[in-house]
């Protein structure tokens, strides 16, 4: 609990630092510009590619194919596009990567390990209809 506290912390004040000094650079109305685009821009992200992803695993499905690279993609264009509409600089990079496919790819091997291991510990469980 205070591993997440701490980090809370340590976050908001990093983001807090980023805004000023973006907003000193820029301008206040220029960094809230910024920050209501970026966040349009991640709804409108969010909701077109994660459509496009949920198309890809059915598909998958559909052909008979094991849907896990589809899925974790399909995750990781919605966490993108979810960060890019949270308020922030730190937030919308870390979004910009994940939306990127050529760092995407980066992210992928540490969310199957994640899996594994939740599956591993029976945390995670996948329910076949």
């Amino acid at each position: 609990m205070k591993k997440i506290f701490l980090s809370f912390v340590v976050y908001s004040l990093v983001e807090l630092a980023l805004l000023i000094g973006i907003g000193q650079k820029i301008g206040i109305f220029n960094t809230l510009l910024l920050i209501v685009a970026t966040s349009v821009i991640g709804i409108y992200v969010a909701k077109n590619k994660g459509m496009n992803s949920v198309q890809k695993v059915k598909n998958s499905l559909a052909l008979g194919e094991a849907p896990g690279p589809a899925v974790i993609d399909t995750m990781l264009n919605f966490s993108g596009g979810l960060l890019l509409a949270l308020p922030g600089f730190l937030t919308d990079i870390l979004g910009l990567l994940l939306l990127l496919p050529f760092t995407r790819k980066m992210f992928q091997p540490l969310v199957f390990y994640w899996m594994r291991k939740k599956m591993k510990n029976g945390q995670f469980i996948i329910v076949q209809r």
